[in-house]
């Protein structure tokens, strides 16, 4: 199959240097547009991935997010959303990074070129046939997301990708892949724009799913959710106003003695 880098091909736009703000905000715009359609072209891609991770997850297994780069960031980010968002444990969605959780704010030298050290850092985390792990790499070239995936696949481990050019070596290592192909980016080569955004897009996708075809959301509120602050309390306390028809004062005496939302509707007599 023919393999084209398309997230590394030029700029549609030159003489960005010349360009106005107005006319710099004007064309990323133009060209952050066309992402949500590239998404809607591999739903059915992104619908097997998420039925393949409900599986897992309902069946007491781990969801890891492996990538380098803001590809890693993004997903370090999804997972670390999942347990505030979804009150599910923190060990649940893993989100994993090349060069580990110092890369996350500062990019350590060649970390994403190394082949071992993407399945050490999965071992760490006593990884089995009962997870599944998604690689996510813009490129779909990443030597320490596909060799991760391969001893994953030689471990007899589900896997899946979120990659943004199509036939990529990672998608051809992945059991359940998506290759999401958005073009050049504005700036040229700049995957933290439109692809970071489109993985960023499929992350939402698959574990919000996933949450919701595990029972953490209830109607459409996030009645799971943990209260960490000021503002979740209050959305706690309105969920329960409108969902049991009682007052504010009521809500709030519920919700303090039961913990979250979905408890005190369970609970209230």
């Amino acid at each position: 199959m023919n393999f084209t880098k398309t997230t590394e091909q030029d700029s549609h736009y030159n003489h960005l240097e010349k360009m106005t703000v107005k006319e710099l905000l004007t064309n990323i715009n133009t060209e952050d547009k066309s992402v949500p359609l590239a998404v809607e072209k591999v739903l059915p891609e992104i619908e097997k991935l998420t039925i393949a991770i409900t599986e897992k997850l309902k069946n007491g297994g781990r969801l890891f997010y492996i990538g380098a780069g803001t590809s890693g960031r993004l997903g370090i980010l999804d997972a670390s959303e999942c347990p505030p968002t979804f009150g599910v444990p923190h060990e649940l969605v893993v989100g994993l990074i090349a060069g580990g959780d110092v890369a996350i704010r500062k990019a350590v030298e060649n970390a994403e070129d190394s082949k071992n050290q993407g399945w050490l850092d999965l071992l760490n985390f006593n990884i089995s046939s009962k997870d599944i792990v998604v690689g996510i790499a813009a490129s779909g070239t990443t030597p320490y997301v596909i060799a991760a995936l391969e001893n994953c696949n030689a471990n007899e481990i589900t896997t899946g990708c979120i990659a943004c050019n199509k036939n990529s070596p990672l998608g051809a290592v992945a059991k359940f892949p998506v290759e999401v192909v958005v073009g050049p980016e504005f700036v040229t080569g700049s995957s933290r724009m439109k692809a970071g955004t489109a993985q960023k897009l499929i992350l939402n996708m698959l574990s919000t799913s996933a949450m919701i075809q595990l029972g953490k959301i209830k109607g459409n509120k996030m009645v799971d959710m943990q209260l960490s602050n000021k503002k979740l309390v209050e959305r706690g306390e309105k969920m329960l106003v409108t969902a049991l028809n009682i007052d504010l004062e009521t809500a709030s005496i519920l919700l303090e003695k039961h913990g979250n939302v979905r408890n005190a509707i369970k609970n209230f007599k």
